[in-house]
């Protein structure tokens, strides 16, 4: 018997008609668990459309306010927010999207002495911070924890995107064993364009998506690289290094 009620089944219809979702693939996004990190370019877009494919239990972290110039490509808030907690706005943002799921939002600062708590309750994280310290911490809980994970990154004119799955593939730390803090300008600084981290954001939501369902192949070892002014996405292989100091031997 299906879990979905006749108003889920409605609302769902397009994913139902899909061989590869299907009523079992719904299923399991209604029970999954996803941690978005990051309320901003990229968690905006990916939480608008995990929370509309049917994730059933969503949580949004993020220790920032709503500003004026967030309104540029940050879709989930609009000019009424300027001034609130993102995760408050994105909460209700993303319960009147899809009040058929449940969605937890925690205003706080991910740090090392935090982040194991964080994230146990979820099966699947999505990170889209602008701190690359942030990324290492999130990127070293989700392999000690042996939770999947989509990390992204957007700057001025390209985004990054790569999959981590536990055991099977390299982490952050393989790709990028250590940049210094400060080496890459955030989008305060550099500038980001508005409809950049849209596209790099619903790409993140896809790989959870398809991680969720078992459907397609992950980017799991590859870095995608999107390039928006030449409208073109490269590839590269990368495998996991055996002195990685969070997955090596």
């Amino acid at each position: 018997m299906t879990t979905l009620s006749a108003a889920e089944r409605e609302r769902y219809q397009r994913h139902l008609s899909l061989e590869e979702v299907g009523v079992a693939g719904q299923e399991k996004l209604q029970a999954a668990r996803v941690l978005v990190i990051g309320a901003g370019g990229l968690g905006s877009p990916a939480a608008l459309y995990l929370a509309a494919s049917g994730v059933g239990t969503l949580c949004v972290v993020d220790h920032a306010r709503v500003d004026a110039s967030n309104l540029q490509r940050q879709v989930l808030f609009d000019t009424a927010s300027v001034g609130r907690p993102k995760v408050e706005a994105a909460r209700e943002r993303l319960l009147a999207l899809n009040p058929c799921i449940e969605v937890h939002a925690h205003d706080l600062e991910v740090r090392a002495a935090t982040v194991m708590d964080l994230l146990r309750g979820y099966d699947l994280v999505l990170d889209g911070t602008d701190s690359i310290p942030t990324r290492y911490v999130v990127n070293d809980a989700c392999v000690l924890l042996r939770k999947p994970l989509v990390s992204a990154a957007i700057h001025r004119f390209e985004g990054q995107l790569m999959t981590y799955l536990p055991g099977l593939g390299p982490c952050y730390r393989c790709l990028y064993p250590e940049v210094p803090e400060g080496l890459v300008p955030n989008c305060a600084d550099a500038g980001v364009l508005g409809v950049l981290p849209g596209v790099v954001g619903a790409m993140q939501a896809t790989e959870a998506i398809k991680l969720i369902v078992g459907a397609g192949s992950p980017a799991s070892g590859r870095l995608l690289v999107y390039d928006a002014l030449e409208l073109t996405v490269r590839e590269f292989h990368f495998k996991r290094r055996h002195d990685c100091a969070v997955c090596g031997d």
